[in-house]
């Protein structure tokens, strides 16, 4: 079953490459959809009472080294599965490429496989391997189907994401060594062995490591120019799943497995957060670029999942993933939009652009969505934005009240940049120069439904998101 949301982007890659070239899009699409069905049984089978690992795959690899290949899955995984699922599929079902599609989708279904493996692994090798294998199909993702400056973007990419590796590999040779363990399976690693001194050490290379990928303040420099030339359903990816690797690694490396360390360095944890929150939340007001300010945003909205994972208490923790599900459709639907208006007037210079609402020559059904989506990326009440960041807020509230209070001025932020850019791109009168807008079809605007009705779905019933979570939460508390 777990193997199943690695093996099949595989096959899929495959058949791509045995199918005539007119047949490409719809083989990409029908890969995605049996991957579909297949994470959809995966969930009907995972039951939310069971607090550790379901669905335990084990085979034995190089015992030498303590690499062996492990699978399961728990409610922290689950629900960034299905996250990867539903994006994965969605960029496939976007406008296809101008060029090379059946290399364009190989890339994409080896992306959303190494992803899903990466979720999946219970070896800290294991996880490592798919780590750095998603690595190289989004650079050249970037760097063949980019913008002007791609090269630029992809190599910067490149460089930082390498150095992420091999600072979590260095954490993880430490992990292994410093606490005596033969295997680098995560119930093998004899965490208890460590003294506080090594937990912290080692927790700083993982911090260091993850922060790049997650972005964080400073180590963010890399994102936005990737969003920016990168394609749309890239920056879709890039930010609904891929960042969460960064994010998944604090909670499952961080959290779970250097706990005394983790306390040690909480509240360092919980004024980089508020720096990330108020740093991305103050550079996206200055930015012209539409895509610049959805990247700065990105940068902001991924400093609360630090905040809830540095104040640790049960609903803090079923917040940051909350937060991570939210953010990831939020995200995608705001990316997703930002490239229809790219498409439709070929620019997304804020300077250039008003009155898109309007109703009979602009784009009003794409206007209400993007109104819809920076409603949700602001809190809106009844929006999913609203149930992971109130949760995020209450959880952490009583462990760092301080620090909680200044990461609600994100909120608030948020409202401001999101306003300024609706104001300015879609209120107002059409100008000359955008008078005769091509139509966008319903088809073309199928991905940013789907993503608007789930923010709504979920934002109105919170349960269906925060389930998965809270059994494995309070077995973390247990422990």
């Amino acid at each position: 079953m777990l193997s199943g949301l690695i093996g099949l982007p595989v096959v899929g890659v495959v058949l791509l490459w045995l199918c005539p070239i007119a047949w490409v899009r719809a083989v990409a699409m029908a890969t995605v959809a049996v991957l579909g069905g297949w994470t959809g049984l995966l969930v009907a089978q995972f039951d939310v009472q069971t607090a550790g690992w379901q669905m335990v795959e084990q085979l034995p690899w190089l015992d030498n080294l303590g690499l062996s290949y492990r699978l399961a899955v728990d409610g922290l995984s689950l629900p960034l599965l299905g996250l990867n699922t539903l994006i994965l599929g969605l960029v496939v079902a976007s406008e296809p490429p101008a060029q090379r599609p059946r290399l364009y989708y190989s890339f994409l279904l080896l992306t959303g496989g190494a992803v899903a493996g990466a979720f999946l692994a219970q070896n800290l090798l294991l996880f490592f391997l798919f780590y750095e294998l998603e690595l190289l199909p989004l650079y050249l993702l970037i760097a063949i189907w980019g913008g002007a400056r791609r090269d630029y973007a992809g190599i910067k990419f490149l460089i930082y994401t390498s150095i992420s590796g091999l600072l979590l590999l260095a954490a993880f040779f430490g992990l292994v060594v410093l606490s005596g363990s033969g295997s680098f399976d995560y119930g093998a690693i004899a965490t208890e062995r460590l003294t506080p001194a090594a937990q912290i050490g080692l927790l700083i290379l993982l911090l260091l490591g993850l922060g790049i990928k997650i972005p964080l303040v400073p180590l963010h420099t890399w994102l936005p120019d990737a969003h920016v030339e990168a394609s749309t359903p890239v920056s879709m990816l890039l930010a609904g799943v891929l960042l969460k690797l960064g994010t998944y690694g604090l909670l499952r490396f961080g959290v779970q497995l250097l706990p005394q360390g983790w306390r040690v360095l909480a509240p360092f944890l919980a004024v980089w957060a508020v720096v990330s929150v108020l740093y991305g939340s103050f550079m996206a007001i200055g930015q012209r670029d539409m895509k610049r300010v959805v990247a700065y945003s990105s940068i902001g909205h991924m400093g609360y999942i630090l905040l809830a994972a540095a104040a640790a208490t049960p609903l803090a923790l079923v917040a940051a993933v909350a937060q991570m599900v939210s953010h990831g459709l939020i995200s995608a639907l705001l990316f997703f939009l930002v490239g229809v208006v790219y498409r439709v007037t070929g620019t997304r210079d804020l300077q250039h652009l008003q009155g898109l609402l309007t109703p009979e020559r602009g784009l009003p059904v794409v206007g209400s969505l993007m109104i819809l989506a920076v409603m949700a990326s602001s809190g809106i009440p009844g929006m999913v934005g609203f149930v992971s960041e109130f949760m995020v807020f209450r959880g952490s509230m009583p462990v760092f009240p301080v620090p909680t209070l200044l990461a609600m001025l994100g909120t608030g932020l948020t409202s401001v940049y999101f306003l300024l850019l609706v104001n300015r791109a879609f209120f107002g009168r059409l100008t000359p120069a955008l008078a005769h807008l091509p139509a966008v079809t319903w088809g073309q605007r199928t991905p940013a439904v789907v993503l608007a009705v789930l923010v709504v779905t979920l934002g109105l019933q919170p349960h269906w998101l925060v389930r998965w979570s809270e059994a494995t939460v309070r077995y973390w508390g247990q422990g």
